[in-house]
């Protein structure tokens, strides 16, 4: 039994996010402390150079940097009142590193470079993005990886979307499509919305769009697990994802800004589905690297002790 799709609907669990999180807190963070030396000295064999490589994408920050002002000591870190997933998130790894250390941390779906080295959720790809260094925050909602059981040659040779549609790129694309013979897009957001598609439902079609909305798009993740193919133009925004490393037509169908080849690279893949079924198993491949939970997660620690070796910890 597919136990995610039956009882989640294809969702990640929040409950026991949450409970994990809660209980997180009640552990002091000194039993953490204890394991960082073994966790990074480790030499984690055939994955060293990958960890580095992905430590170095995430971080680019040089030694001598300042933090400014607004940086805090670990050991004043509390729960938020709002959006506390970016504090569970980000104090899971915190908690390993001496509380004395100050760090900056901005919330949200940032597309904009801070002053100042912070962690941050996503960052704009292009340009100069060093001071926005990388952590898998909201990961709850954006990491969700799914089981397709239907294969690409028997889903619908369509175009799935739902959204709002309220962002003026995403209302050009509805505003555009909407009555297209290839395309199925609604405006609909919530379960509560009578046009509604659940993950499963996406999942009938071959091809699902996936439009960044105020950062990166959020959908992107679990359609690549999937056997459909992510329908996007290139990416502007990047998470812990990297999706600035995703290849165009190689990852992903790659559309142009304005959306105006949409119909020929649907009916080439269409017509193509020896390159499509390429498109889906490149995607695989991509995902399954961010499955090694033991690696991810001394990635991260390394991310932010290279983030508190390049700036000044203490007061």
């Amino acid at each position: 039994m597919n136990f995610k799709r039956t009882f989640l609907r294809n969702r990640n669990n929040k409950i026991y996010y949450y409970i994990k999180a809660i209980l997180r807190e009640i552990v002091p963070d000194t039993f953490a402390r204890r394991r960082l030396r073994r966790l990074l000295v480790n030499s984690h064999g055939d994955d060293r150079s990958y960890i580095v490589d992905r430590v170095n994408y995430y971080n680019k920050l040089e030694r001598g940097k300042a933090l400014g002002q607004q940086a805090i000591a670990i050991r004043d870190y509390a729960i938020p009142d709002r959006i506390r997933v970016y504090y569970f998130d980000s104090k899971v790894y915190l908690r390993y590193f001496d509380p004395r250390f100050r760090f900056n941390i901005l919330p949200g779906d940032i597309v904009d470079v801070p002053e100042f080295p912070t962690i941050v959720k996503s960052r704009p790809i292009a340009g100069d993005n060093t001071n926005s260094i990388l952590l898998n925050l909201d990961k709850s909602r954006h990491f969700n990886f799914i089981k397709d059981e239907i294969p690409f040659h028997q889903k619908a040779n369509v175009l799935v979307g739902r959204s709002g549609f309220t962002q003026s790129h995403r209302a050009l694309f509805f505003d555009t499509y909407a009555h297209h013979p290839m395309c199925n897009l609604k405006k609909a957001a919530r379960s509560s919305d009578r046009d509604f598609l659940s993950i499963t439902g996406h999942l009938q079609y071959k091809f699902i769009l996936a439009l960044e909305g105020n950062d990166v798009a959020t959908n992107l993740k679990w359609i690549m697990s999937s056997n459909s193919i992510a329908v996007m133009p290139l990416p502007k925004y990047e998470t812990w994802f990297m999706e600035g490393r995703l290849i165009p037509d190689y990852h992903f169908i790659c559309i142009k800004d304005d959306y105006s080849d949409l119909e020929e690279k649907l009916n080439y893949y269409i017509h193509h589905e020896d390159k499509a079924i390429e498109i889906v198993n490149n995607a695989h491949d991509y995902i399954a690297q961010f499955k090694n939970r033991k690696r991810e997660d001394v990635i991260a620690l390394k991310v932010l002790q290279k983030y508190f070796d390049c700036t000044r910890m203490l007061p």
